[in-house]
């Protein structure tokens, strides 16, 4: 699941990036409304994370000019402003959630979970491959019934190949799901990936089509 977290102070969007990321996620991050905007546009983004104060627009303006481009994404406001009338005018303007300044980093990612299930492709609760299910909320595998353990980053391939099952996805088009804009990646990290998944899972779950990338297949 990709975030983009849009806070213009340093010190608290850099610990924000890390606790998100141990949690399992790839964020995104923006410090101003603009930049903010260009990662919008890009697309690929699961739920927005909202500071109302930044410097070079409003936030409240920048949630109306985001759900202008794409209104489906979740948008969760977090914000020092706790008045009744800020929050009545964040939701009004189009937000999701709205979570004042300080905060307990549990309750955040509860949230997180809650819009999690109510948006996009997380509205179906499991995806089915032949034997094997996904279930998008608990990030759970499972293979004829049985939990398999996998990494945050095996299940982001699977879940992006499940997602769209007739579409062959590049390596590049993978490791876009698996990291943040910024991040180092190795040249042979969706392969590692991929080649552990079929132990786990069976050799069809993912086939590859050379010289092209990778698609879901059947695991029988």
């Amino acid at each position: 699941m990709r975030l983009l977290l849009i806070e213009d102070d340093e010190s608290l969007a850099q610990g924000m990036l890390t606790a998100l990321r141990r949690a399992g996620y790839a964020v995104d991050h923006a410090a101003t409304g603009a930049n903010a905007l260009r990662f919008y546009e890009a697309g690929q983004l699961d739920l927005v994370i909202l500071d109302l104060g930044l410097p070079d627009i409003d936030g409240l303006s920048l949630l109306q000019a985001l759900r202008k481009i794409q209104a489906g994404i979740p948008v969760l406001i977090l914000t020092a402003r706790d008045g009744l009338s800020d929050k009545i005018a964040g939701l009004d303007a189009g937000a999701d959630d709205y979570l004042t300044k300080p905060f307990a980093f549990e309750e955040l990612l509860a949230r997180i979970r809650v819009l999690s299930r109510r948006s996009g492709p997380l509205r179906e609760a499991e995806i089915h491959i032949g034997n094997v299910s996904l279930n998008i909320a608990s990030h759970e595998v499972q293979l004829n019934g049985e939990v398999q353990k996998v990494s945050r980053r095996e299940f982001a391939i699977l879940r992006a190949l499940a997602d769209r099952p007739g579409q062959v996805f590049s390596r590049e088009q993978l490791e876009e799901k698996l990291y943040s804009w910024g991040d180092e990646v190795n040249s042979n990290t969706v392969d590692v990936h991929v080649h552990n998944l079929r132990k786990k899972l069976g050799h069809s779950v993912i086939k590859t089509i050379r010289g092209v990338g990778f698609i879901l297949g059947d695991s029988e």
